[in-house]
């Protein structure tokens, strides 16, 4: 197998290791959407104002899951840009680095940071926020 060849492969795996990611994320969703609306439902029928702020947490936590996993995708991103950039220049690049790069990126941007910066992202906020902010509003209308 060749140089050039290896970093296909690479650049193939990393591909498809980005895209896995996307699939976790909507589990995540998913799951967040399912627990803080079964919350909020709940505290409806049974009459039970407490179980919102519950569910408004539960939907937090689940938002800021879903920020470092996507804090963990982004860290793969660094070595792909260096393999497309060896690709388009010509420049020999090593390969076999996905391990390396990836703890060189997760380090370098800083993780509590920047998964903060990414809770910020419409795509990663959207459903969380609107069901957080859905379970506070009908606390504080049945208090």
């Amino acid at each position: 197998m060749t140089q050039h060849s290896e970093l296909i492969s690479e650049y193939e795996h990393l591909q498809r290791i980005v895209e896995e990611f996307d699939g976790k994320s909507l589990t995540i969703k998913t799951w967040s959407v399912t627990l803080s609306a079964a919350g909020i439902v709940t505290s409806i029928i049974e009459e039970k104002p407490l179980v919102l702020l519950v569910a408004a947490a539960s939907s937090v936590v689940f938002w800021l899951i879903e920020a470092l996993w996507k804090a963990n995708q982004q860290a793969f991103y660094g070595r792909i840009k260096e393999i497309e950039a060896a690709f388009q220049t010509g420049t020999p690049i090593q390969p076999f680095r996905i391990a390396t790069s990836w703890s060189e990126h997760w380090n370098q941007n800083g993780r509590s940071l920047f998964a903060f910066k990414i809770m910020h992202w419409p795509h990663i906020s959207l459903p969380h926020i609107v069901v957080c902010l859905s379970a506070i509003a009908i606390y504080l209308l049945q208090i």
